[in-house]
């Protein structure tokens, strides 16, 4: 299965779409998706700036983690994003359920490795940008509450 897998759940700043395609990801088609069950985090710790906490979910019954949803062009595109994510060695690549368009729709998605999470940290402004280039493909009360997150240069 693991090998058919065509879709990447993106939460943190992989939705923004230009970023994506800079890291040489070839996708065909773009929607919004929502994996319920889990919440966001900002409690990875970044390797440019170790106080500064990036995207992460975790497993929290009732939330609902929004996101955008690539289609990739080919099963193994999502290699591509490991080097990117520090995966296996900050990230963890782990397929999903998520929910579009009515559907559920198995898809790849990256969670932070335990040595790697810090929840006191907070990310920084130009951090978020990225989650909020993806705005088109949240619901207006998601963006909302990103645009309120706590940031270390607020």
């Amino acid at each position: 299965m693991t090998l058919n897998v065509r879709h990447y759940f993106a939460y943190g700043s992989n939705m923004n779409a230009l970023r994506v395609t800079k890291r040489g990801l070839q996708f065909v088609q773009v929607s919004s998706a929502r994996l319920n069950g889990f919440a966001l985090r900002f409690n990875k710790r970044s390797r440019m700036s170790p106080v500064s906490g990036r995207a992460n979910i975790v497993q929290e019954a009732g939330s609902t983690v929004f996101g955008v949803l690539y289609q990739l062009a080919q099963p193994h595109e999502i290699v591509k994003m490991d080097r990117f994510e520090y995966a296996p060695i900050d990230y963890r690549r782990l397929i999903v359920e998520v929910m579009a368009n009515g559907h559920a729709v198995a898809s790849w998605t990256y969670f932070a490795n335990d040595r790697v999470v810090d929840n006191s940290l907070v990310p920084q402004r130009s951090y978020l940008k990225h989650l909020l280039a993806g705005r088109e493909y949240l619901p207006e009360e998601y963006v909302f509450d990103l645009e309120s997150v706590v940031c270390s240069d607020n």
